[in-house]
């Protein structure tokens, strides 16, 4: 018995620096498996190699992970134009508009962001990322009823979205509290 406590904390432990090394490890196969792409797709386009909107597309997906919301905002309207010059599907083009959102919502030019979130749903009406995202940066830009509706469009298309969920019903709360009154 007496034996059995540091041989159970010595197991214990084992098991925890064996989780928190495979997360580290995990990590680290992540950022280097980004890295590698990086540095392909930029190669690429200094050959001159990136000259198709998905090789484009692909760089600013990499940026936007990393991070580099400029960058990936010139890569995603290069691959816009390419998408369109090339007549790439509806579906290429929704994903392209949706990641430009995306890109320009991160440096907070909402206004810019909805109308790529826009596109991105005349491109494919039935989007509930772009749905999600246009939401977003509407209520971010103060439009709170219209954001209000557009979560409930999430909710229609993906019940189980409980992103749209949860900020519908943080919204409802904000939307059902009087706004306060100013003094005499």
């Amino acid at each position: 018995m007496d034996n059995l406590l540091p041989q159970a904390y010595l197991i214990g432990l084992v098991l925890l620096l064996g989780v928190a090394a495979a997360v580290v490890a995990r990590q680290i196969w992540r950022v280097r498996s980004d890295e590698v792409t990086l540095a392909r797709l930029e190669r690429g386009g200094e050959t001159g190699q990136s000259d198709d909107a998905a090789a484009l597309y692909e760089l600013a997906s990499v940026q936007l992970r990393k991070r580099f919301y400029s960058q990936a905002v010139d890569n995603l309207r290069k691959a816009l134009k390419l998408a369109r010059a090339g007549g790439d599907p509806a579906d290429a083009l929704a994903l392209i508009e949706n990641a430009l959102g995306f890109a320009l919502a991160a440096q907070n030019n909402y206004k810019s962001a909805i109308r790529h979130y826009r596109s991105a749903l005349e491109a494919r009406p039935d989007y509930p990322v772009a749905l999600n995202n246009l939401a977003y940066a509407l209520d971010k830009q103060g439009s709170l009823e219209e954001a209000s509706q557009t979560y409930r469009r999430v909710l229609e298309l993906d019940a189980g979205n409980t992103t749209a969920r949860k900020r519908l019903e943080r919204l409802e709360r904000t939307l059902e509290t009087p706004a306060p009154q100013a003094g005499p």
